[in-house]
C-alpha cells in the first residue's frame, strides 16, 4: 500500500473558539496532489466508557438528558477526561462517580473514533468486573439514574437501535462477544 497519496500536511492553523471542553481550527491543508483544502477540527481531551458487568451478568446504564439531542439517552457510565488525565483511572472515576460502583478488576476493550471526519476524540473503553457498590457522587450539574440490564438484552436493544450511542453499542457487543453471546 501507497500511504503517501492519503497524507495530508497542515499548512495553516487557525483557532476559532477555545472553551471549556473543545477547541475548534479552521485549518488549510495540502493534498497529495499539490491542491489545498479548507479543514474544521474539533480538539478534545477525549473520554472513557465503562462496561460494568455484575456477577449476574447484568450491565450498569445511565439514563441523562443529552443537550445536542434534546433527550434522555441510556448509556453506558462514561465521562471526559481532563487533560493529561490517565484513561484507565478516568473510567475508575466516572464509573464511581455515576453508579457508585467500584471494581476488582478493569480491563482495556480498545478505543474509539466517534467522529474521525472533524474531530480528534478517542474514547477508552473499558470492561469492569468484581463489583461492589456504595454511594453516587455526580458533578454538581449531572443528573442521572442507574438501571441494570441484561446484557443479553443489552444485545437486543443495541440491535433494534434503542441504544443510539455509538461508545455503548461498542462496548455492549464486544462484551457479548467476550461472553460468547
Amino acid at each position: 500500500m501507497n500511504d503517501e497519496k492519503l497524507l495530508e500536511k497542515t499548512l495553516e492553523t487557525n483557532l476559532i473558539f477555545d472553551g471549556r471542553v473543545i477547541t475548534v481550527y479552521h485549518n488549510k491543508a495540502e493534498l497529495s496532489d499539490g491542491t489545498t483544502a479548507m479543514r474544521e477540527i474539533v480538539a478534545h481531551p477525549g473520554g472513557v466508557c465503562v462496561a460494568a458487568l455484575t456477577e449476574k451478568d447484568e450491565l450498569l446504564f445511565v439514563r441523562q438528558y443529552r443537550c445536542p439531542y434534546d433527550e434522555i439517552v441510556t448509556e453506558l457510565p462514561a465521562g471526559k477526561l481532563e487533560r493529561g488525565e490517565d484513561p484507565l483511572q478516568a473510567g475508575i472515576r466516572e464509573l464511581s462517580e455515576e453508579t457508585g460502583a467500584s471494581a476488582e478488576s478493569v480491563v482495556s476493550l480498545g478505543k474509539l473514533y466517534p467522529t474521525p471526519g472533524y474531530c480528534g476524540e478517542i474514547i477508552h473503553l473499558y470492561l469492569a468486573t468484581g463489583l461492589t457498590f456504595g454511594a453516587q457522587h455526580t458533578d454538581e450539574d449531572e443528573f442521572l439514574d442507574v438501571l441494570r440490564i441484561p446484557l443479553s438484552e443489552a444485545v437486543e436493544m443495541v440491535m433494534r437501535g434503542e441504544l443510539p450511542d455509538s461508545k455503548t453499542q461498542t462496548a455492549v457487543l464486544k462484551v457479548a462477544r467476550m461472553k460468547g453471546l
